[in-house]
């Protein structure tokens, strides 16, 4: 009697479904935009890093960690540079010629 040998490769266990309450927003962001919550966060990262005290208490020791939950609670500014008012125009300097 023959015994088939194969070698199948295990294919890996899919992941959890991601929970609805897990979902990535910054609160008062009209677009819910997972973009804009990604480039908050990661600046925001790059804030702490650079030595900025953290504005939540995470069991968390990441600094990555802690910008998402900042951003997520809605405790990092941010300016839609679509939405936002221009810039105001400088003033002229006025000039004084001497004659």
């Amino acid at each position: 009697m023959k015994h088939k040998t194969t070698t199948e490769a295990k294919v890996p266990a899919p992941k959890a479904p991601v929970k609805t309450d897990d979902i990535i927003a910054i609160p008062g962001d009209s677009e819910q935009s997972i973009y804009r919550f990604i480039v908050v966060a990661a600046k925001r990262a790059r804030q702490l890093q650079s030595g900025q005290r953290p504005k939540v208490q995470v069991g968390a020791r990441k600094l990555t960690r802690v910008a998402i939950e900042e951003t997520r609670k809605g405790l990092v500014p941010f300016m839609d540079p679509e939405t936002a008012p221009p810039p105001e125009p400088a003033e002229p300097e006025e000039s004084q010629d001497e004659e």
